[in-house]
């Protein structure tokens, strides 16, 4: 006893040295990208201006946050690691029971709760920028999961898909007058077929060189984009793209519109709620059946080929099918999420499909934790609810400086919080692993089988 409190007792001299060695590489890597900034002076000249106060004052921060994780998180992690795994909690089978009830309850209460406190002027941003994105980007997630997640294949291509989607449903939309209920599942049994022609070259492929080819692939979508000028227009992309309808009624100010016909009084925001609750519709759409997929033969056959591949073909398992069937599901997903992305912009291009979506979709997987579906949509909410409130954040002006742009450093915060979960949780924020069928009674995976812990 006395031998593993010795071994756990905070190490102050580490702690320092943890810090030093930490101010130092911060300081190289922060001083050309802060420490340095390019203005044009009043000849329109372009001029380096150092900011040292706002460098030093960085490193000093990141410096005290390593002591502090030092001495405090790391000595609980190694006191957690001598700890023998124990039986699951009634608080968490209440958490796990309730938490998905709670939170659906809650989206589909968000956007009248927002008007209540905000308003008819003041909700658009919230139930738009934040509502919307933040489950465009849940669903994406969801449905990169069913490749990543569950069949454990590495898919750095996947906004080829959502581009896919999209683009379907401009072009069909434009040429043809065809209605967003009609395009919605035609963009994305297009997706899904572009999914399995995806699948056929990578068949054989595993790790890095699938993940190679998959960005390979989601590089030619977004080049063919560009150069096929006459279908797609280039960079100039497609603008006046079909608004979906309440049932044949259009949300416009016109006498024929959505508020003229109910007897309201025009307002955007009814608009913004229509599009909120379909692609919540879609979003649970995806999540309900992925689960149901999770029970079937192919879902078992997903995860069996995620584990380990050889041994899913000694099973008798064909894992040609398996594969194809994955990309196809995502790539689906992805699709309908590319349909509604294009009729809520109104307007779509290429930039809109780089490879920093599929980046930060595969983020959103990972740190929620691949094969878990609360975890994803936690990741989802951190992400871009976190981009999105720190367009909020002006009081930070006053400590900064009047040209400060949160938004700019949120590639390195992002950066950093995948540091620290790669540290903290390495198998995402939701880690626990069960599997789908079991025998006689519901258990965990024990930490025996594990190597990072409580499965």
């Amino acid at each position: 006893m006395a031998a593993g409190a010795a071994a756990t007792r905070v190490d102050v001299a580490r702690a320092l040295r943890d810090a030093g060695f930490t101010a130092l590489l911060s300081f190289g890597l922060f001083l050309p990208l802060v420490g340095f900034q390019t203005v044009n002076d009043f000849q329109n000249k372009l001029i380096v201006v150092s900011r040292w106060p706002f460098l030093f004052g960085l490193v000093a921060f990141v410096a005290i946050a390593r002591f502090v994780f030092s001495v405090t998180v790391v000595t609980y992690l190694e006191q957690r690691r001598q700890r023998p795994v124990a039986a699951r909690s009634p608080a968490r089978e209440w958490i796990r029971r309730w938490v998905a009830p709670f939170a659906i309850g809650f989206v589909v209460i968000y956007p009248p709760l927002i008007v209540a406190i905000n308003g008819f002027g003041g909700a658009v941003k919230w139930i738009d920028n934040f509502g919307i994105q933040i489950l465009i980007y849940v669903m994406l997630g969801w449905g990169l999961n069913i490749v990543v997640g569950l069949a454990g294949l590495l898919d750095l291509g996947y906004v080829a898909f959502y581009a896919v989607g999209a683009y379907s449903y401009a072009l069909l939309a434009k040429a043809f007058g065809l209605s967003f209920w009609l395009l919605l599942p035609l963009a994305g049994i297009l997706a899904s077929c572009w999914g399995i022609l995806l699948g056929f070259p990578v068949l054989r492929l595993r790790g890095d060189y699938l993940a190679i080819v998959t960005l390979a692939f989601g590089e030619i979508i977004r080049l063919v984009l560009i150069n096929w000028v006459d279908l797609t227009n280039g960079y100039a992309g497609i603008t006046g793209i079909p608004r979906p309808t309440f049932f044949s009624i259009p949300f416009t100010a016109d006498e024929d519109g959505f508020a003229a016909v109910f007897g309201l009084e025009y307002s955007p925001l009814y608009r913004v709620i229509f599009l909120y609750y379909i692609i919540l519709a879609l979003a649970l759409l995806t999540a309900f059946v992925t689960l149901r997929l999770r029970r079937l033969p192919v879902g078992r056959a997903w995860e069996a080929l995620r584990e380990d591949e050889i041994a899913c073909r000694s099973l008798g398992i064909n894992t040609t099918n398996t594969k194809l069937t994955a990309f196809a599901m995502g790539a689906m997903f992805a699709g309908f999420a590319g349909s509604f992305f294009a009729t809520r912009q109104g307007f779509i291009s290429p930039e809109s499909f780089t490879f920093l979506e599929s980046a930060t979709i595969l983020s959103i997987v990972v740190l929620g934790g691949m094969g878990s579906q609360i975890g994803v949509a936690i990741a989802a909410i951190v992400m871009i609810g976190g981009t999105e409130i720190m367009r909020e954040l002006d009081f930070l002006k006053d400590i900064f400086g009047p040209a400060f742009d949160p938004t700019q450093y949120r590639m390195l915060l992002f950066g950093f919080a995948m540091v620290l979960i790669m540290i903290w949780r390495p198998r995402g924020l939701i880690a626990t692993r069960e599997p789908s069928v079991f025998l006689k009674e519901h258990k965990s995976i024990g930490a025996d089988l594990i190597g990072e812990g409580h499965g």
